[in-house]
């Protein structure tokens, strides 16, 4: 029943999933490692929380609806647009912010808060929480955390071009790959920013980039420094993969569950090739554990999305405290491609050859 006969729905509604951009791993040929039941497991719960709902609990509610047209018929024409036009900061203006998203923002919260009177779960709204707006910011916590991740991919990045020559067999691979992250961040703070078609399009396009060009880095280690034949064709069945998703979901269906199902599958090959490469250099390498660590960590901190709890102060939520948990882990990151490009520099000086 309708909020308005002060009986609300209580029944939970999903969130629309959103892609992790962790950086992974693929599958060297490894049969001597039996890898935790906790890594199939992370996927398995990523996918159970899967829905392909659009809309929710909130925008059914005749009292949310109700409410959205009689604002718009009475704010939205005539003299009162022009007068919310002119009233209107330039910032909302520039981001694209309408009479009509602001008559939907301001019937939100009434109806958050009959919800609240009535003692019901706060009800999610177009696939989302509700937030409260901070200047132009619809997820202010998500956008600045995006933001400070791509700021440390960058930082980072400055690094790594200051410390390793660019001869480097891998020097150019990875600031190709960084630039891939640098984008896909860069369009998560867009998206958090303001939640249009396009931008959020562009947030889970690039998410994907960053997992299938982490599987052409992972590749190009581990079998293209010596068969570079092979990391070629892998990099050309990785454009068509990634060629075929974008098309399949722009022009046939935007379906949420097979897009995360995609990066999940993808995610899984990422970490289990890294987790082998580690495991067969374990013995040799002094630094392989700083690559273990953080495809696990990344895969581990995806569990974070899992919590989906309203945002405390309407602000911090799942997905705000997972992208704030992954801003440490660039660093260590980092830290490993340092260390191998240098090892892999000193070792082509000497002649040796690279496992």
């Amino acid at each position: 029943m309708p909020l308005s006969t002060r009986r609300a729905f209580v029944s939970s509604n999903g969130l629309r999933p959103t892609t992790t951009t962790a950086m992974a791993s693929a599958l060297p040929r490894c049969t001597s490692v039996r890898l935790p039941a906790a890594v199939a497991t992370v996927t398995v719960l990523l996918l159970m929380s899967v829905t392909t709902v659009q809309s929710s609990q909130g925008d059914k509610e005749p009292v949310y609806r109700d409410c959205v047209k009689q604002c718009v018929r009475t704010n939205c024409t005539g003299a009162r647009l022009r007068g919310f036009q002119s009233a209107q900061p330039r910032y909302m203006a520039l981001t694209g912010w309408t009479c009509r998203d602001d008559c939907r923002y301001q019937c939100m919260w009434t109806t958050v808060g009959l919800y609240q009177a009535e003692g019901y779960r706060v009800p999610q709204f177009h696939g989302k929480w509700p937030f409260a707006r901070f200047l132009c910011f619809e997820e202010p916590a998500s956008a600045l955390a995006s933001l400070l991740n791509g700021l440390a991919c960058l930082l980072m990045l400055l690094r790594y071009r200051s410390m390793v020559p660019r001869q480097s067999p891998m020097y150019h691979t990875i600031n190709a790959f960084s630039l891939v992250s640098l984008n896909a961040w860069f369009w998560s703070t867009v998206f958090h920013t303001r939640d249009t078609y396009l931008t959020e399009k562009m947030d889970y396009f690039c998410a994907t980039a960053v997992l299938l060009y982490s599987i052409y880095l992972c590749c190009v280690r581990t079998l293209g420094l010596r068969r570079p034949g092979v990391s070629s064709m892998v990099g050309v069945l990785l454009i068509l993969l990634f060629t075929s998703h974008v098309s399949y979901l722009t022009f046939v269906r935007f379906d949420y569950g097979y897009n995360m199902a995609a990066n999940a599958s993808i995610g899984m090959v990422n970490l289990l090739w890294w987790l082998c490469w580690c495991w067969q250099n374990r013995r040799t390498l002094p630094y392989w554990w700083k690559c273990g660590l953080v495809v696990l960590l990344l895969h581990g901190l995806a569990l974070l999305e899992l919590l989906d709890f309203p945002p405390m102060l309407w602000v911090l939520d799942a997905h705000a405290v997972w992208h704030l948990s992954t801003i440490p882990v660039h660093f260590l990151f980092y830290s490993f491609l340092i260390d191998d490009s240098l090892y892999l520099l000193n070792t082509e000086k000497m002649g040796v050859k690279v496992e």
